[in-house]
């Protein structure tokens, strides 16, 4: 099953990437199974992306363009290969096979029942290929009464109860700004993964890991369930408010919105000290994480008033002096231009064969030892077809 004997599969040691030597097939689209892979990828894995011919992933279609190319598609498929294989096709099946006999995890996140149908799935595997790690992600799980439904993040984040408590009073729901369920699920699968791949070390068995959007979005309520499961209260949203601990929000100042954490007695009183607050710090109204808690609008509306004459800089850099947790509220285009990121080597270009240089987000894993993989960009449609299939072929003729 491993890649070991593979001539361009990563080479373990002192600098490799801590998954060096694994193999991972991807059957995947959009973004929960390529951002799996894209980890895995990242940690060292060799990871044979599949796709369908002549349309391939349908992130390939989602803009923007840069040069024909799509961007997002260029950065959540990085460090992978690029193959095309008809699975509907006795062929197709047939070169999966000879993936499958050299791989060590599958990753596919089709609506369920899509491999099985190919003769494909997990059952009809796995006993030809006992040591086969098979995780699939679905928005709904492989089993249960919404299993055969389509989902996309959205309805996850709906019926997760996230878009409950996401937004503010008295307004149209709204989602977490970026695909939080996907991307979720997709840390799921590599944690699950990798717990596999250690857990095959002992028995020497593969086998099936199933990982839904919507339950991966439900683990993320660890205020609400303690609420709910202790008192019956199930949460509403409260805009950039924390649901139990107070002042931790943005508030207004002079120029602009900045956050602010005096959610603990110190650094409530670290705050109050900061800006002459002592009439704060000694109101009953406020001197205890309860009562700041339960008097949190009147709270805010003065801290507010307060501030007024502070420009966002000049909160942190006070809040900063005596110790407070603050930030401000950074768009993207500061974001990607962070010093503090920069200083720290988190971006970094990738090749495209065609477009030249591609600037990448980082990985936030920094591990001692082990490197982190930084190489191509994701791949053009079907560009390592030939080459990949022409090498497990002829693994297959070799009887290796």
């Amino acid at each position: 099953m491993s890649n070991a004997f593979s001539p361009s599969a990563p080479q373990s040691g002192p600098g490799a990437g801590p998954l060096s030597g694994i193999t991972v097939l991807e059957v995947g689209v959009f973004i929960a199974g390529p951002f799996a892979t894209m980890q895995l990828a990242d940690m060292g894995a060799r990871v044979i992306k599949i796709e369908t011919p002549g349309s391939g992933d349908s992130m390939r279609s989602s803009g923007p363009f840069v040069d024909g190319e799509s961007s997002p598609f260029m950065r959540i498929n990085r460090n992978k290969e690029s193959i095309t294989l008809d699975l509907k096709s006795d062929s197709g099946k047939e070169a999966f096979r000879d993936l499958i006999a050299h791989a060590d995890v599958l990753v596919e996140n089709l609506r369920p029942g899509s491999l099985k149908k190919m003769g494909l799935g997990y059952e009809d595997l796995k006993d030809e290929f006992p040591e086969l790690i098979y995780a699939s992600g679905s928005g709904w799980g492989q089993d249960g009464p919404l299993s055969s439904l389509a989902g996309l993040d959205i309805m996850a984040q709906a019926r997760s109860g996230l878009m409950s408590v996401t937004g503010f009073k008295d307004q149209p729901p709204a989602r977490v700004g970026v695909p939080i369920c996907d991307l979720t699920t997709a840390l799921y699968i590599t944690i699950g993964v990798v717990s596999a791949l250690y857990e095959r070390q002992r028995s020497g068995r593969g086998q099936f890991l199933d990982v839904s959007l919507f339950e991966s979005a439900v683990s993320l309520a660890v205020w609400e369930a303690g609420s709910y499961f202790a008192e019956g209260t199930t949460g509403e949203p409260n805009g950039s408010a924390h649901p139990l601990q107070a002042p931790y929000q943005a508030v207004t100042a002079k120029d602009g919105y900045v956050t602010i954490g005096a959610n603990t007695q110190p650094t409530w009183i670290r705050f109050c000290k900061a800006f002459n607050f002592a009439d704060l710090e000694t109101n009953e109204l406020f001197i205890e994480p309860a009562t700041r808690l339960e008097n949190r609008e009147a709270l805010i509306a003065i801290i507010e008033e307060r501030l007024v004459g502070w420009t966002v800089d000049e909160v942190v850099e006070e809040m900063n002096r005596v110790g407070v947790p603050v930030a401000p509220i950074n768009d993207y285009s500061q974001v990607f231009t962070d010093d503090h990121l920069q200083e720290r080597g988190y971006f970094w270009s990738s090749d495209h064969p065609r477009l030249g240089q591609i600037d990448q987000l980082g990985n936030p894993m920094r591990f001692s030892r082990s490197q982190m993989r930084q190489d191509n960009a994701g791949p053009s449609l079907g560009a390592d077809t030939e080459r990949v299939l022409d090498e497990f072929t002829a693994l297959r003729k070799a009887g290796v």
